[in-house]
């Protein structure tokens, strides 16, 4: 395929190969490029300060300024940019490449490389970037001819946010950077075996509207596929035509909204015991946008196996891969659920936000589901919980829109269980890779990317402390991001399961001084470590500790309030669990609405899913 891309000009001029790369960037609407300068990447930096129109974040490690990147490129739907030098600068940034790569975010990672004559002689800082990101990217390039730079830019970009997004990579030896030459900004691209737009299967989903319509307890278990193709509206309106209650998937969350009638929140193994029931225990199944992956599914054998699943996704790859399905549809969600909208209201099926009395004993036995197994938690005396912290939170931020980032561990699991998310795009989180130290960068690129509301990073202790230094990221840029830190002094999932297969031996999991005196179900801020508000201070970055629950509210509102950068440092007991749980490999029914274990003795769970009431 060919494709010929307008510009604003013709280049009329020389210019280095770095210039030239910039200049591309700006063609594509570039305003921000999150990057680290070496030795191998100077002449980029060097044209970057010369472009007014482009922010160039300088973050603290490659890391952060790629996972700063994919989050500006998850809450707009843009393609984040990040750039680092050769060797282990390209090196710190996979981490981050792999985690777009799995929840499908455009991303363009610019990387440096030693000179092309040197390329396979082990110079110094010479890394097999092309080869190490093969498996984790949509494409990537090797520059090897300096009138390639406006083309690959182009082609890069195209390829990164149409289609299933994804990263592409491009390294650019540092010959290629400071070769001068005439760019020639209008050459088209040439992608031959590329072809994104997908043609409309309109027999297979003329296929699909019976099943739908027979169904007696019918589900939609709707993933990050939804988000991606635009789709919402379309979704919101089929699930309203066909009073269908909606799941979505961790990266879904948002595509419906969590306070419709319809919706039963998320699903999977940390989901809602109701919302795995609907899916579970439906006769008929639209998956879109999703692709039954093990978080989700559990026992993939015994997902959904009383149902017919009709799954209608983007990416062929997808389809039939985890699951086997009775009726595979590829398609762009947006238009598959736009041609079915238009369908039923061609037959007379009206939009009605909610009808109990269409199909008045499944929506019965999913309201019971919802009454008897609501997602709550313990409160205890002189313990603030954290789900509790989470409540506080979307309680005071009430209808304002905000975005809330997280890092990976059990406070991301509570901020997805107790915060209800009304619109698409507002949870940043790590989902596919699970990356901890996602949540401080994250933060970053999502209040560049939406300056205009708040930015709300809920973070773990130890998830916090792998992209800390990111901090003086923020300060320096004058960032207003509100982190919340639930710092209970252990690594409060892998300790949840060390309750769950290993009677609560603790086996690496402390992160304070083992010789300390510490009870860590008795605070007492001076023997805690790290100490965060001496750390936030070397950053002078306002840091505030609290312990009591009567400190909860006043210090959330302190924070909320406060122009600038603020962390508060909420002490959290660490023997609460996500609860519920589905254990890895088993089913829905398996489900842990309890504790494990309690006393560190290992305590088995006393309740499981099997006492629920089933529809079948």
């Amino acid at each position: 395929m060919s494709v010929s891309t307008p510009s604003n000009q013709s280049a009329a001029k020389s210019m280095n190969g770095a210039e030239a790369l910039v200049q591309s960037l700006v063609r594509e609407g570039v305003d921000v490029v999150f990057a680290y300068p070496g030795g191998a990447s100077m002449p980029m930096h060097q044209a970057l300060s010369h472009e007014p129109s482009i922010r160039t974040i300088l973050p603290r490690h490659e890391q952060g300024g790629a996972f700063a990147a994919e989050g500006y490129g998850r809450v707009t739907g843009k393609v984040g940019v990040c750039m680092s030098t050769s060797g282990p600068g390209a090196t710190n940034m996979i981490t981050a490449i792999a985690d777009a790569f799995l929840d499908s975010i455009p991303m363009v990672a610019i990387t440096a490389q030693v000179g092309s004559g040197l390329i396979g002689s082990s110079a110094f800082q010479e890394t097999d970037v092309f080869g190490m990101t093969a498996p984790i990217v949509k494409h990537s390039y090797l520059v090897t001819k300096l009138e390639d730079i406006p083309r690959i830019i182009k082609e890069a970009f195209y390829i990164a946010r149409t289609g299933r997004p994804g990263p592409v990579v491009i390294d650019i030896p540092k010959n290629f950077q400071e070769g001068v030459f005439v760019p020639d900004f209008d050459v088209p691209m040439d992608l031959p075996g590329y072809q994104p737009e997908l043609p409309l299967p309109v027999e297979q989903l003329k296929t699909a509207l019976p099943l739908l319509l027979a169904a007696k307890r019918p589900a939609i278990y709707a993933g990050g596929g939804v988000i991606i193709s635009d789709a919402v509206a379309e979704l919101k309106e089929l699930a309203e035509r066909l009073q269908i209650p909606v799941a979505t998937t961790l990266m879904g969350i948002g595509c419906m909204p969590e306070s419709h009638p319809l919706s039963v929140r998320w699903l999977g193994m940390h989901g809602a015991v109701y919302a795995n029931n609907t899916v579970n225990e439906a006769d008929v199944v639209l998956a879109i946008g999703a692709r039954f992956d093990d978080r989700v599914t559990g026992a993939v054998r015994t997902f959904c196996e009383h149902a017919q699943i009709i799954h209608i996704d983007y990416d062929a790859a997808e389809l039939n891969k985890n699951k086997k399905v009775d009726l595979a549809i590829r398609a762009n969600a947006k238009d598959a659920l736009a041609f079915l909208n238009a369908e039923l209201e061609a037959a007379g099926y009206p939009v009605r936000e909610y009808a109990l009395e269409n199909r008045p004993e499944w929506f019965g036995i999913i309201e019971q589901w919802k009454k008897d197994y609501p997602l709550c938690y313990e409160s205890r005396e002189h313990e603030i919980a954290p789900q509790a912290v989470v409540e506080e939170l979307y309680r005071q931020l009430g209808d304002q829109e905000a975005i809330i980032c997280t890092g990976v561990g059990q406070h991301q699991m509570f901020a997805a269980q107790f915060y209800k998310f009304e619109k698409p795009r507002l949870l940043s989180t790590s989902g596919g890779l699970g990356s901890m130290g996602y949540g401080l960068p994250a933060a970053m690129g999502a209040h560049v990317a939406r300056p205009d509301v708040p930015v709300v990073n809920i973070d773990g202790d130890g998830s916090f402390l792998m992209n800390v230094q990111e901090l003086g990221t923020i300060r320096t840029e004058h960032m207003p991001i509100k982190c919340i830190i639930m710092d209970n002094q252990h690594l409060g999932m892998v300790v949840q399961w060390e309750d769950l297969k290993y009677d609560s031996h603790r086996a690496n999991t402390f992160l304070a001084d083992p010789t300390d005196t510490y009870d860590p179900t008795h605070h007492t801020p001076d023997v805690l470590y790290p100490n965060f508000p001496v750390i936030c201070a070397g950053f002078g970055i306002k840091c505030e500790r609290i312990v009591e629950p009567s400190e909860l509210a006043p210090a959330i509102s302190r924070m909320l309030a406060s122009k600038e950068a603020y962390v508060l440092n909420v002490m959290v007991p660490h023997d609460v669990h996500v609860l519920p749980m589905i254990p890895g490999g088993m089913c829905y029914r398996d489900v842990v609405l309890e504790r494990i274990a309690g006393d560190g003795k290992g305590r088995k769970a006393s309740a499981l899913g099997k006492e629920i009431p089933s529809a079948l």
